[in-house]
């Protein structure tokens, strides 16, 4: 795998690494511009939002994620309207503030649209372009970078009662089949990422299936993204509420790094760019261009 550097329509670039381990992986930090997510401490408004996600550039985030509708399981449905005005001050205020890659978390083409011509590179979205069928064809002519994510169901309801046969292999069968679609739109590969959705719609079991076997999607042409801030398959697996699974998180992490991801979407910036440095350091001192095995 060699994915070398995606410049963005900013002028920002990312450097993915020419092959795994050359370069650190990046964290990308989460600013929700909204009263609901889970975690509380990553929500902020207008004025507040821009502080926010200049701190966490300082603490050494290559990436910021601006989300004006939540998706955790449960969530309602949030209007374009409402989610641009959300965002659109947060972005415009940001941008005349820092040249960093600006991510957007959106599945409307409209927020896009708008985000984009704000300033926004990225656009995250959780469902991989199918909700939306101007979203693809907008990203193309921006040029956009594309965070395609896998998810069974929609947030108000993919928590119920998921059903997979073999987690993993659909996940990944998925999301080369969305990267195909994406490419179909006139998406450059080399401006595709992929996330496969940890915790939208999958049970414990699957969610740990797929981090086991991460590598099968790490293995591709695309750099993977990795979702797992304090989610509830951590509260799972050491019996705590959301604030007190940063432990849990940064383990997480640390295992699907080595897994081969190449971004981490977290809460908190600080502690994850020193995990990333640990472990690029020790892979650089092995000289072996990786930590397995």
């Amino acid at each position: 795998m060699a994915l070398g550097a995606m410049e963005l329509p900013s002028g920002a670039k990312l450097d993915l690494g020419a092959a795994p381990w050359m370069v650190p992986p990046l964290v990308m930090g989460i600013v929700n511009c909204n009263g609901d997510s889970f975690f509380p401490p990553s929500r902020a408004r207008a004025n507040e939002a821009v502080e926010k996600a200049l701190g966490q550039l300082e603490d050494g985030a290559a990436i910021i994620d601006f989300g004006g509708e939540s998706t955790r399981p449960g969530a309602a449905y949030v209007s374009a309207d409402e989610e641009l005005e959300r965002l659109i001050p947060v972005i415009e205020g940001f941008r005349r503030r820092s040249p960093a890659a600006i991510s957007v978390d959106t599945r409307k083409a409209a927020v896009a649209r708008s985000c984009l011509e704000a300033g926004a590179d990225i656009i995250n979205d959780i469902s991989a372009l199918e909700d939306d069928p101007e979203m693809g064809p907008l990203c193309a002519e921006k040029k956009a970078a594309v965070v395609l994510m896998h998810k069974q169901g929609e947030p108000r309801n993919m928590q119920k009662s998921p059903k997979y046969t073999d987690a993993a292999a659909e996940v990944k069968a998925y999301l080369f089949e969305a990267a195909r679609r994406a490419e179909q739109y006139g998406i450059s590969r080399d401006r595709i990422i992929l996330d496969p959705g940890i915790g939208f719609g999958k049970a414990l079991a699957d969610n740990l299936g797929i981090m086991n076997r991460l590598a099968e999607i790490c293995g591709s042409d695309y750099p993977v993204l990795v979702g797992l801030s304090r989610k509830t398959f951590v509260g799972e697996l050491t019996g705590r509420e959301a604030p007190d699974r940063l432990a849990g998180t940064l383990a997480s992490n640390a295992f699907c790094l080595l897994k081969g991801a190449r971004i981490v979407r977290v809460h908190d910036v600080r502690e994850t760019v020193d995990l990333v440095k640990v472990l690029f350091g020790i892979a650089r001192a092995r000289g072996t261009g990786g930590i397995q095995g």
